[in-house]
């Protein structure tokens, strides 16, 4: 971490801390995992934070979300949409061979979903000692489809496998093949099966750009009317995408996290999104869920990158650790016009990229003034975002949810803060 040895040693406490949570009684058998239970309380409680906690921790109805924000409000969300990334192949012998499609080896997610005919993906394969022939197929059929999906291992990195699939119908794509045979992929710890249900409830409504295979789950608690009473408030939305990857659910399990490996996740943004976070600079600024948070900070460290590149226009590239190992005082207006200006150059619409950045205690938030999240696991990442802006009494919180039975996780209740 560029030897920031304070940081460091922040967040070697802070891991200290998470473990002590798990024994507080974060018993995860309290956590319902079904979701037809949770869905009437899904929007219950919501509590505003202040980082100086000169108040006593308040509860709220999710409903009640747009008198809780200030009319000068610019509120961020993440309109990825998960796709059906599991796919289950039955062999004869009756044994599932299981594949979860984690990204394209190209790494370009929407062309990737827009190939027709055969495309390569990193793919987990569940069962793997199963699959002895070279390929396995899968068939789709209904009224109006009929459908042959082949899987092939192409060679093995780590812990995934490298799979080359094709189809024989050229006139689909992959992404309309996974709608056809693909899975939800559901929590790993919600430890069921998907059901047809899943396609609607774990999904946000306003999501629209295809690529997670996690869902941006703060935003769940959405619904028309939220939207409705934000616009009358004079609220003010924004809409960008982080595509989720299977490594949100990776817990902290090194000796330091300065060993850990943050996973890497591709982001789009529209340039009118862009003028309009600068337009909103001086507002509250605030995320719905943690992969909002690291779009609109990774946004900031990338126009940084653009400023000391000579205006230089590029893709996003934000590396974990990069906002340590300098001191920066380049504003959030600066940055945000240094990238604008560099897309005029070049004549982009689209800002595209990927981010690893890992936001850790000790990290200045320059632009994030507050957000919106569920309650996490211990020792995940996320949790380690939520303490960097509220400092180490995100256990008061935390303890606070657990006395008063709030729901953890994807299906869970929620948390605001605001500094």
């Amino acid at each position: 971490m560029g030897g920031e040895n304070k940081d460091v040693n922040t967040v070697e406490l802070l891991l200290k801390i998470s473990s002590d949570v798990s024994a507080i009684k974060t018993d995860m058998q309290n956590f319902k995992d079904s979701y037809k239970n949770e869905k009437e309380n899904l929007l219950a409680k919501i509590e505003d934070v202040r980082k100086d906690f000169d108040k006593e921790i308040k509860e709220y109805h999710f409903c009640d979300i747009a008198n809780l924000l200030d009319s000068n409000t610019f509120l961020v969300l993440n309109d990825t949409k998960v796709v059906y990334a599991r796919l289950l192949f039955q062999k004869e012998s009756g044994s599932i061979i299981e594949i979860f499609c984690l990204e394209p080896v190209d790494k370009d997610i929407q062309l990737a979903y827009a190939q027709k005919g055969s495309c390569v993906w990193k793919c987990l394969v569940g069962n793997n000692k199963k699959w002895k022939q070279e390929t396995i197929s899968s068939s789709f059929i209904n009224d109006s489809t009929q459908l042959t999906l082949t899987a092939k291992r192409l060679y093995q990195e780590n812990e995934t496998w490298i799979v080359e699939f094709s189809w024989d119908r050229e006139d689909l794509s992959f992404a309309e093949v996974l709608q056809y045979m693909g899975h939800v992929p559901l929590p790993p710890y919600l430890k069921r099966k998907d059901e047809e249900s899943d396609k609607e409830d774990y999904q946000t409504i306003y999501a629209h750009q295809e690529g997670s295979v996690a869902a941006p789950t703060a935003g769940l608690h959405f619904s028309e009317n939220t939207f409705k009473q934000l616009a009358d408030k004079g609220v003010k939305t924004c809409f960008v995408t982080l595509h989720v990857g299977a490594g949100t659910f990776k817990p902290v399990s090194t000796e330091t996290i300065g060993q850990h490996i943050m996973h890497t996740e591709q982001i789009v943004l529209k340039k009118e999104n862009i003028k309009d976070l600068l337009d909103a600079i001086d507002k509250k600024v605030v995320c719905v869920g943690t992969t909002s948070v690291r779009t609109i900070e990774s946004l900031y460290w990338h126009g940084v990158s653009v400023l000391k590149n000579g205006g230089k226009y590029s893709d996003i590239d934000v590396k974990q650790w990069h906002p340590y190992q300098e001191t920066c005082e380049i504003s959030a207006k600066e940055s945000l016009q240094a990238i604008l200006d560099s897309m005029d150059k070049e004549g982009k619409s689209i800002l595209i990229g990927q981010t690893q950045l890992m936001i850790v205690p000790g990290y200045d938030y320059r632009i994030v003034k507050g957000m919106i999240t569920n309650f996490h696991q211990p020792k995940s990442t996320l949790l380690l975002l939520v303490s960097a802006m509220i400092g180490q009494d995100w256990k008061k919180v935390y303890s606070f949810a657990l006395e008063n039975n709030y729901r953890f996780l994807s299906f869970g209740d929620a948390c605001m803060f605001t500094k």
